[in-house]
């Protein structure tokens, strides 16, 4: 059993290091390190390459989570097993060696995991998140916003441990990896969507 655990935590990092963003802008003639915030995200692509193109690598990135939970499941492990697999797959993500250990900053990424592991938690992080997007225009206050939904919404309904810490460890991850955005946003400086460079 520990065995097809390492197997599938492992798989599930190699699913989630699959660079969408900088596979798809590569085709285009564009290296998405190189442009807008360098990271490989939807976002740096909607920015960089368009709405189309941004939409087929959100989705992409969503399933690579969720997709290692379901692979975690089909191999008989435990929910808290699967949840681990989710993990490695964002952290492949944030931290692909297909782009030198460089990536995005997990948000589709974590929400496909936490949907998958948790439809409801998911689904409120995801309407509250966007809601905060919208009304806002900010990607990465909206990220963190849906991250910290998670967190309260795990907590107020009450569910197992070994999800407080998956969710909390996934929300953690995200504010780190926008901690630039946070300086911005304090600073005033953060660029709104559709607000040009």
């Amino acid at each position: 059993m520990i065995l097809i655990v390492l197997l599938a935590v492992l798989v599930s990092y190699l699913i989630g290091s699959l660079p969408a963003a900088a596979w798809l802008a590569r085709t285009r003639g564009v290296d998405i390190r190189t442009v807008g915030s360098g990271n490989s995200g939807a976002t740096n692509v909607l920015r960089s390459l368009g709405k189309g193109p941004a939409l087929a690598v959100a989705v992409f990135d969503i399933l690579k989570g969720a997709a290692s939970v379901w692979l975690a499941r089909a191999l008989g492990l435990d929910p808290a097993w699967a949840a681990l697999c989710g993990v490695a797959a964002v952290i492949g993500h944030n931290f692909s060696p297909f782009l030198g250990f460089r990536g995005g900053k997990g948000v589709a990424t974590s929400f496909g995991t936490i949907l998958a592991i948790d439809p409801l938690v998911g689904a409120g992080a995801f309407v509250v998140g966007a809601a905060c997007m919208w009304l806002t225009r900010f990607v990465s206050a909206g990220s963190i916003l849906g991250a910290l939904t998670a967190v309260t919404l795990v907590a107020a309904l009450n569910r197992p441990g070994w999800l407080s810490l998956t969710v909390a460890f996934l929300a953690a991850l995200l504010t780190w990896q926008h901690r630039d955005n946070i300086r911005r946003l304090q600073a005033g400086q953060e660029r709104r969507l559709g607000e040009p460079k």
